[in-house]
């Protein structure tokens, strides 16, 4: 339990670079906070600070505070879930989900929780893939499912689920009159998407693939909402990719020549304490949405711990 003190100790220093204010933030007196930094230098044989004019962390100290970060909010998790079982409070699973995916398949993956697991309530929460990224790394969220690419460490993967992507256009558009359409003939159109902070990693993926194969948007528009998704598309605003046609009579959806955009989805929890049903949940949530005729399920990443190197396919 020292070592994690020292370490505590050692991460307000390093965010301070100033040993008076590290001490007043941890309210404690300067010398002892001085003493325990050096205890754990000598410890580690290795010189964390150069102390002169300005504290300054040396290359060890980088390496330090990166790992005591990642130790730290491991401890934290596990002694925070250890708590909730003893407490008998396991009985509820926090995941987040995207703002968009459909009530249908909200609705499904719900049921068949429920069925599969009735003594846990799963408390869904509507959320960006980046806000659930940062809610998994601190310790709210037990599950997301994330759009990917994600650039998260320390998260294991289930089941990701793989969706080719087509156009939706306005009905009148002249492009509406092909039955098939490559990126390279959007070329002048405007793109709608999603804002890039709700998903980067998926957001840049896109992009690049669309650039990559002649289509490079002369405005792209911001929208959350599927709705203002649509009324943006009919107003003339830009195309949009979504993986099915929409029951709506004014927008025609086209399938991308060689599906060479494609959405992947997943979901990811913590690889330290997890939740005893999450790998449960990932199980029957990849089944609903793979089983909509379109997409398919490929077999968790073999090193979840880089989910960076997932992308949007090309050809």
């Amino acid at each position: 339990m020292d070592h994690l003190r020292s370490l505590r100790y050692f991460l307000v220093v390093a965010d301070e670079l100033h040993f008076g204010r590290a001490a007043d933030r941890l309210g404690i007196a300067q010398p002892p906070l001085s003493q325990r930094v050096k205890r754990l230098e000598a410890e580690l044989g290795a010189k964390l600070f150069e102390r002169g004019r300005r504290v300054t962390l040396t290359e060890a100290g980088e390496v330090l505070r990166a790992e005591a970060r990642d130790l730290l909010a491991r401890w934290d998790r596990m002694t925070a879930l250890v708590a909730k079982a003893e407490r008998g409070e396991m009985d509820s699973l926090r995941a987040g989900v995207p703002p968009d995916l459909p009530g249908r398949v909200l609705a499904a993956i719900l049921t068949k929780f429920a069925d599969e697991c009735p003594a846990v309530r799963l408390d869904l929460q509507e959320l960006t893939t980046a806000e659930q990224a940062r809610l998994l790394a601190d310790g709210s969220l037990e599950a997301g499912l994330l759009q990917l690419p994600v650039d998260a460490v320390g998260l294991e993967l289930g089941p990701v689920v793989d969706t080719p992507l087509g156009v939706l256009l306005p009905r009148d558009s002249p492009l509406a009159r092909r039955t098939g359409l490559a990126l390279a003939d959007l070329a002048g159109e405007g793109l709608v998407h999603a804002p890039r902070a709700a998903a980067p990693g998926s957001y840049d993926a896109l992009l690049r693939t669309c650039w990559d194969h002649g289509f490079r948007p002369a405005a792209i528009r911001h929208a959350r909402n599927p709705e203002f998704v649509l009324g943006l598309v009919l107003a003339g605003h830009g195309v949009a990719f979504e993986p099915r046609a929409r029951k709506e009579p004014r927008v025609v959806w086209r399938p991308l020549d060689g599906e060479v955009l494609r959405a992947r989805m997943a979901f990811a929890w913590p690889a330290t304490s997890p939740h005893p049903q999450v790998a449960k949940l990932a199980e029957l949530a990849a089944g609903v949405l793979g089983g909509d005729g379109v997409s398919r399920l490929m077999p968790p990443e073999p090193d979840a711990a880089r989910p960076w190197d997932l992308f949007y396919e090309r050809s």
